[in-house]
């Protein structure tokens, strides 16, 4: 299935889509406290996003997201990110990844390109459904790194008191 050979792609291209997200979150303006970090636990981190994605749609162990992007949020907190670029750093990695799906989406898996008449509505589909998928794990991504920043935020208020 082409949604599945695309995964593969992904994680074959995880180096180009990380220093791209990594020369964006370094750049951007709404990302700048990113500027303050270590520039290769933030390459880690994205890096472990893409090349870990295909493994957390195909079989998604609620669990291991859960504590991948808790742990997130709780270390990026302590690195006083502020939380609205946090949650700008995963859009823009999301985007990254859309992108790259629009671009090499109709590519077959030898790197031939498919023109529109030859493309099957299975393909489409599933192109779609990757699409899908992908929105979904971003969701609860950004669902438990929230968490994760909230109860470090929490721990420090308690700590304070």
């Amino acid at each position: 299935m082409l949604g599945a050979r695309l995964l593969l792609v992904i994680q074959a291209h995880a180096g180009s889509l990380t220093r791209d997200v990594v020369k964006d979150l370094s750049t951007n303006e709404r990302t700048s406290t990113f500027r303050r970090l270590n520039p290769a636990e933030v390459e880690l981190r994205v890096s472990a996003l893409y090349y870990n994605l295909g493994k957390w749609i195909g079989d998604p162990d609620e669990s291991a997201v859960r504590a991948e992007y808790e742990d997130m949020g709780r270390v990026r907190f302590r690195e006083g990110v502020r939380f609205s670029e946090l949650v700008y750093a995963v859009l823009l990695s999301k985007q990254h990844l859309r992108r790259y799906i629009r671009e090499h989406g109709l590519v077959d898996f030898a790197g031939d390109r498919v023109s529109p008449e030859e493309l099957l509505p299975l393909e489409l589909h599933s192109i779609q459904e990757l699409n899908y998928q992908i929105g979904e794990f971003f969701d609860r991504a950004l669902y438990y790194l929230a968490r994760g920043y909230e109860a470090e935020a929490g721990a420090r208020v308690g700590s304070v008191a």
